[in-house]
C-alpha cells in the first residue's frame, strides 16, 4: 500500500494505491461529498489488490485533502481523469458507489474510451427517487431519525460542520440493514466533515443532475449492486441504470442496505471478480 498527496488541476489530494503496478487499474471513488473518504473504498476494494491495481483517493473537500474548490461534476471528473493521467492507468476500470457512482458515471461519459468497465454500487441517475429516501426515514421504526434531521435530507443546507455532525449522526441508522449503534457511533466519530463540500453537492450540483437521457452512450459493460433495503438510493433507481445503458447487468444483494459490500463482503467480492473476468478485464497472476 502506497500513499502519497499530489497537486491534481490546483489541489492537494491524499492518494493511495494497492497491488501490483502491472495488474489492471481501477479506479474507486467515495460517496458523500464532505462526509466520504478513501477508506471505505480501501475496505471494500482493498481485497481486489491481489489481482488488481487499486487506485483511490479523497476527493477536494473530502477526507485528508484540501478544500480547494470548485466542488462540480465537472471538476471532480476532471481530477478523475488528471489522476489517470499522472499515473499511467491506461484504460481503466471505474467504480463509485452513491455519490460516487454519479461521478464514476459522469467520467465514463466524458471519457469512453478509458473505460473498460463500469462497477456501481446503490446510486442513481437522477434524483426522481430521492423523495422516497425522506418517506424511509419518516417511517423507519428502529429508532425515531430526528426530524429537524429529516427535513435536511439532500438539502445541502448547512451553517457549520457542527450542524453537519448533528446531522450526520442523526441519519446514520438509516443506512444498514442491521442497527449497530456502536458501529453508528465509530462512523460518526471517524468522519471528516467539509460541510461547505456537501452544500455544494447537493444544494447546487444535485438539482440539475440527471444522466437518464444519456445512460443509452454509455457503451462499455456495467455491473449494478444495490442492497434491497437501500433506503437513499432504492432498488428501482439502479433497475433505471441497468436497463438503459447497452450492455449492463443488476445484481441485488438481498440482506443489505446501502452498503452491500461491506454488509454481504464476501458476496459482493465474488459479484465483482466474476463480472470483471466475464468482461475480459484480466485478473493479474
Amino acid at each position: 500500500m502506497t500513499t502519497y498527496t499530489e497537486t491534481i488541476n490546483g489541489a492537494s489530494l491524499v492518494i493511495e494505491e494497492l497491488g501490483p503496478k502491472d495488474a489492471p487499474a481501477v479506479v474507486v471513488h467515495h460517496g458523500a461529498p464532505g462526509l466520504g473518504s478513501r477508506a471505505e473504498p480501501l475496505r471494500s476494494f482493498g481485497p481486489f489488490a491481489d489481482a488488481y491495481r487499486i487506485v483511490t483517493f479523497d476527493a477536494r473537500g473530502s477526507g485528508s485533502s484540501s478544500d480547494d474548490g470548485p466542488f462540480s461534476h465537472e471538476q471532480w471528473v476532471a481530477d478523475i481523469e488528471e489522476i489517470r493521467r499522472r499515473l499511467d492507468l491506461g484504460d481503466i476500470v471505474m467504480a463509485g458507489g452513491s455519490y460516487g457512482g454519479f461521478l464514476a458515471m459522469e467520467y465514463t461519459l466524458a471519457h469512453p474510451d478509458r473505460v473498460r468497465a463500469l462497477v456501481l454500487r446503490d446510486t442513481a441517475a437522477d434524483t426522481s427517487h430521492d423523495h422516497l429516501a425522506v418517506e424511509r426515514a419518516r417511517d423507519f421504526d428502529v429508532v425515531p431519525i430526528d426530524p429537524w434531521a429529516i427535513e435536511r435530507i439532500g438539502t445541502g443546507n448547512f451553517a457549520d460542520n457542527a450542524e453537519f455532525e448533528r446531522y450526520w449522526r442523526a441519519i446514520l441508522p438509516l443506512y444498514d440493514h442491521k442497527y449497530d449503534p456502536a458501529a453508528v457511533e465509530r462512523k460518526a466519530a471517524n468522519t471528516q466533515y467539509h460541510y461547505a463540500t456537501h452544500n455544494a453537492a447537493f444544494g447546487v450540483n444535485m438539482p440539475r443532475y440527471d444522466l437518464t437521457g444519456r445512460l443509452h452512450e454509455i457503451a462499455c459493460p456495467v455491473l449494478v449492486t444495490v442492497g434491497r433495503h437501500d433506503w437513499r438510493t432504492p432498488v428501482p433507481a439502479s433497475e433505471v441504470i441497468a436497463e438503459r445503458v447497452q450492455r449492463g447487468r443488476l445484481v441485488v444483494f438481498e440482506h443489505s442496505g446501502h452498503s452491500p459490500q461491506l454488509e454481504e463482503p464476501e458476496l459482493f467480492q465474488a459479484t465483482v471478480r466474476g463480472f470483471l473476468r466475464d468482461v475480459g478485464v484480466t485478473p493479474h497472476g
